[in-house]
């Protein structure tokens, strides 16, 4: 399958995860969850100046997610604290597993303790259900939507989980669902009208355009507007929405008979949930988007023992 436009991962990183480095963007949502959370904290508690060594351990296995927001967060608010990582961004690692060891002073390393282990935990929680969400979806790529908890971050773990990240914001790529043209619509004018006159009149800026439709005929009008009207050296993406695997198909195969199949990429979404997305591997579309590859999702489960510390 040709690489999709819903990978926007390239926004978020330069390089690999080896020698790269995050981007402006990236970076600044880094900052302001970090300012967040060590706000939220308030410093505090007790603890000596004494120089300790303290291990991150897992209590269950999984794909590691959030080491450069944590390096980020060292830097910026614990720089009398070093770090040195065992695994790499989106490693496996297996229960038991010493993940990292910090050294510092006691006090600085227990005001660090919580806010690192949120970010690991729930960055890591949400690229584990996606690796899952990939491997049971395949040959069908998975994407991310906007709903997100933690924003960027969100998006970031979906990414190293496998995932692709989708929009990460607004102003990312258009895309126009049945509320945009229900506010775009004239008095008198039907669904039909409406729907022509705001495609036809689209001013294409972006790497993508999305369209959210709710059934065949809407499709066909769609894409063949694409076709005719405006850029053919991209594609159309079709968001299918609550249309089901079937349903998606019958899309597929009618956008093939009018030969319009080629001008177009089909995202199925809505509904779509981990025991069913075996579901879509005969659907035909190239990828289903679902919220619940980052929304509700158990953090992985990990600890912070200080080294002569009884377990």
């Amino acid at each position: 399958m040709a690489e999709l436009p819903h990978d926007r991962s390239g926004l978020l990183w330069k390089g690999d995860n080896l020698s790269g480095i995050p981007t402006s963007l990236f970076l600044d949502s880094m900052d302001r969850w970090i300012d967040a959370m060590v706000f939220d904290e308030q410093g505090g508690g007790s603890g000596t100046k004494k120089n300790i060594i303290a291990n991150v351990i897992m209590k269950e296995g999984g794909i590691i997610c959030g080491i450069p927001v944590v390096n980020r967060l060292v830097e910026r608010y614990f720089q009398s604290c070093k770090i040195i990582w065992n695994l790499r961004e989106g490693d496996r690692i297996k229960n038991g597993e010493i993940l990292l060891k910090i050294k510092g002073e006691s006090v600085e390393i227990l005001k660090l303790e919580r806010i690192m282990l949120n970010i690991l935990g729930n960055l890591s929680g949400i690229a584990t259900n996606t690796r899952e969400w990939v491997r049971r979806a395949a040959p069908v790529k998975v994407a991310a939507t906007r709903k997100t908890d933690w924003g960027i971050l969100d998006k970031w773990a979906v990414h190293v989980g496998g995932g692709l990240t989708h929009r990460l914001n607004r102003g990312d790529a258009m895309m126009l669902k049945e509320n945009d043209f229900a506010s775009m619509k004239l008095k008198n004018e039907d669904d039909i009208d409406t729907l022509t006159r705001v495609i036809s009149h689209i001013e294409y800026k972006g790497d993508f355009v999305i369209i959210e439709v709710q059934n065949l005929k809407n499709s066909l009008i769609i894409v063949d507007l694409w076709k005719n009207y405006l850029n053919r050296d991209s594609k159309i993406i079709l968001l299918l929405d609550n249309m089901g695997p079937k349903l998606s198909k019958k899309v597929s195969l009618s956008l093939k008979e009018a030969n319009l199949r080629e001008y177009c990429i089909l995202e199925g979404s809505g509904n779509i949930v981990l025991d069913s997305i075996i579901k879509w591997s005969d659907s035909e579309v190239e990828v289903v988007s679902s919220s619940r590859l980052n929304r509700g999702i158990s953090p992985l489960d990990l600890t912070m023992i200080f080294e002569g510390a009884s377990k």
